[in-house]
């Protein structure tokens, strides 16, 4: 078994240790006795023998020059590089040909290499992980991963027998990057990526961080996929989206978990497809007249108690639901029926699993190295350290990739909060200070400004949304002017007050009127979304009914007045799945939403409400045209809190376009109740909570007329009829 090769060289190949396979295997030039000459040399552990095959001349038998399967020969009479096949003859199994990945040279581009270099790839998505290409006529699988401490990195796979030790890469040392192109893999073929490095004694067999599709749990393989030659079909859509989702825009927003709106009866799996999905969701939201999807985290992650919230697979549409076309497809049939797409982001932390991105290449190559900054003890989790370069390209590239390949119309940050704050959650010793010695996360606020830029300038008209639950400035304004450039900010401080508020027994809610009324001291600071979510009505909290006081009447009373409220708040709007038909049960991911309950009349209802408060929301351009700014809102009369009534007008751009708002917190009737208006006239009320048609008592006034005269510093007034636990909406008809 003499060879051209050193024992160590040898011996560093077979063990898979050798860190430039790309130096010794394929093709390469030699020097024997002053002569150059070509070799080819192959590792294939399955191989009884191998022969080259170079155009048509004779077979060339390569030499084993391994026990482990490493063959070579010396090729005669040839000066220049050359094409070649290798025929592999298994010792068990039928012969078959390959085409040698380690005749292929690097398919990386400078200008890549560069912006990768400097953390400013905003698509690295389009070169990293495995792209299908087609070189010089030959099919096969382009793989790229980074592993700076590694020494030896490998792709492993169906089509290698697992075997990190045929496919090792190249690396370019100065990006931490490691490349090759392997013919014949194709879409389809699971792959991993085996990871050497100084640290760990047995090498990391890892997921690939940017795979577009991945095997359903409990597999945790990536699989090659093609995500190019999805036809679409939305470009109307695309092309006024920025129209649709502009800020003086009704927004008004159904928030799905996929796996358990609804379920298949009796299958297993019981997941509706999202193709299924696409046929019966889609209908459902459209005619409840939401606006817009917002799908928790829908990238794959291992473990179905995190609803997502723990990924894995940043790139990989979930495979709970089928491929990543079949997500494609939905978001198409969303944008074809006149929804957008918003999906849960989740760049705050990642999940721990083995094969995930936990110590990628042995060290915190995505995380902080220090527990004290890299582990979120409340959750299990890593954060990212947003510092560094290669999760700049990561999570910047995974945010602009939602938006490219799948046309999505909007991301939600999760818990933004935990991003800004380096103590957040900590104890005095838990954390670490910035350079300044304070508590704010320097790197990660620089960060969520590069993330808006990003999103904001390559997809105008995309909307970014913050789930942020503290007081920090500026989070939905520009970044040119110091803020974090997100669109909206989740006005955590409205929700908390308000459930807190509607909970209280209405004997006692007028011990409690600043909490009902607090929200507008700071209503126009930010652009806020309203949110009534999944984590409201899940870990003890009650369903949304089950937190209302009172009977089962006053309950949905409670209910639809508390939306009602909602709706005529400042503010876009958010809604969990259920919620909107008055759920009894906690929100369980195991089980479909109670859909049964729609046999009652109340739940009918509550139903219908939501839908007239859709429909009246896009309608009237008083309840979305400024709901960000102050001249959107005028306060009637907020003093009446031993009677627990509150008015307000809402306003459109055009000051003369408004509606007067009235709700009554207790379940008293109040007749001839006295309110100023702007103006006198004919008014109509255009929604009534306690409506016969939504369960309630119908009680109130069908013809109102406003009169001169002057009341709550408005030039005329009305006299009406409220209706117990109700909220009215009213409309001028002919102005004097």
């Amino acid at each position: 078994m003499s060879s051209t090769l050193s024992n160590e060289i040898i011996s560093s190949i077979s063990d898979g240790s050798h860190g430039d396979p790309f130096s010794v295997l394929g093709l390469q030039n030699i020097v024997e006795k002053k002569v150059e000459k070509l070799v080819i040399r192959a590792f294939r552990p399955e191989a009884e023998q191998i022969f080259a095959l170079i155009g048509k001349a004779k077979p060339l038998e390569l030499l084993r020059v391994s026990e482990e399967g490493l063959f070579e020969i010396v090729v005669p009479r040839r000066k220049n590089r050359f094409d070649y096949r290798l025929l592999i003859k298994p010792f068990d199994g039928d012969t078959f040909e390959i085409i040698d990945a380690y005749n292929y040279d690097s398919l990386l581009s400078d200008f890549d290499l560069q912006l990768w270099g400097e953390g400013n790839h905003q698509k690295a998505y389009e070169f990293m992980g495995a792209h299908p290409r087609n070189v010089n006529g030959v099919q096969g699988v382009h793989f790229v991963v980074t592993a700076p401490a590694a020494y030896r990195v490998s792709v492993i796979g169906s089509f290698n027998n697992w075997d990190g030790r045929v496919h090792g890469m190249r690396k370019f040392h100065e990006q931490g990057l490691w490349e090759i192109f392997i013919p014949q893999v194709a879409p389809g073929d699971n792959y991993k990526f085996e990871i050497k490095t100084p640290i760990q004694e047995a090498p990391l067999k890892k997921a690939d961080p940017y795979a577009f599709y991945a095997e359903l749990r409990p597999g945790t393989a990536s699989i090659v996929a093609d995500i190019e030659e999805f036809e679409w079909s939305d470009a109307k859509w695309l092309e006024n989206r920025k129209k649709h989702q502009a800020q003086d825009q009704p927004v008004s927003v159904y928030e799905v978990h996929l796996g358990s709106w609804k379920k298949k009866l009796g299958e297993t799996p019981d997941y509706l497809s999202y193709r299924e999905l696409a046929k019966d969701l889609i209908p459902y939201v459209k005619e409840q007249g939401f606006t817009h999807l917002e799908l928790l985290p829908i990238s794959e992650h291992p473990y179905d108690p995190s609803w997502g919230y723990q990924v894995t697979g940043y790139f990989a549409p979930t495979s709970r639901f089928g491929s990543p076309k079949d997500f494609m497809f939905f978001v198409d049939e969303c944008h074809k029926a006149g929804l957008g797409v918003i999906i849960d982001w989740v760049p705050a932390h990642f999940a721990k699993d083995e094969h995930g991105l936990r110590r990628f290449d042995g060290t915190g190559l995505y995380e902080h190295e220090d527990p004290r900054q890299g582990e979120h003890k409340d959750w299990g989790t890593c954060i990212f350290n947003f510092g560094r370069t290669e999760v700049q390209n990561f999570l910047v590239s995974n945010a602009v990739y939602w938006c490219d390949k799948f046309h999505i119309d909007g991301l939600r940050v999760d818990a933004v909060a935990s991003m800004l704050y380096l103590d957040y959650s900590r104890k005095a010793d838990e954390w670490i200070p910035n350079k300044y010695g304070g508590r704010e996360n320097i790197e990660a606020i620089d960060f969520l400004r590069k993330f808006n830029y990003a999103v904001h300038t390559q997809y105008p008209g995309v909307i970014t949304f913050a789930e942020e639950s503290t007081s920090w400035g500026g989070v939905s304004r520009p970044i040119e002017t110091g803020g974090l450039g997100f669109d909206y900010k989740w006005n955590m401080g409205w929700m908390n007050d308000t459930l807190d508020y509607i909970e209280e027994d209405p004997i006692y809610r007028k011990f409690h009127q600043d909490q009902l009324t607090f929200s507008l001291i700071y209503a126009f600071s930010e652009n806020f979304t309203l949110p009534f979510s999944h984590d409201e009505v899940v870990h003890m909290k009650q369903a949304m009914i089950s937190k209302m006081p009172g009977d089962d009447w006053q309950k949905f009373a409670n209910l639809r007045l508390l939306y009602t409220y909602m709706f005529a708040h400042p503010g876009k709007n958010l809604l969990f799945m259920g919620c909107e038909f008055g759920q009894w049960s906690e929100w369980n991911q195991d089980k479909s939403l109670d859909w049964h309950l729609l046999e009652w009349e109340k739940h009918q209802g509550l139903q219908l409400l939501v839908r007239d408060l859709n429909k009246l929301n896009k309608q009237e351009p008083a309840l979305h045209e400024a709901d960000s700014d102050w001249r959107g809102f005028e306060w009637i009369d907020v003093s009446d809190a031993d009677n627990s009534l509150i008015s307000f007008l809402r306003r459109a751009k055009d000051p003369e376009d408004y509606l007067l708002v009235v709700l009554n917190f207790t379940p008293t009737v109040h007749h001839d109740y006295k309110f100023g208006v702007p103006q006198a006239g004919d008014y109509e009320i255009v929604l009534n909570s306690d409506s016969e048609f939504y369960g309630g008592s119908n009680a109130g006034d069908s013809v109102i007329r406003a009169e001169l005269g002057e009341w709550n510093n408005q030039l005329a007034h009305l006299k009406i009829t409220i209706p117990p636990l109700a909220g009215i909406i009213i409309k001028p008809k002919k102005l004097k």
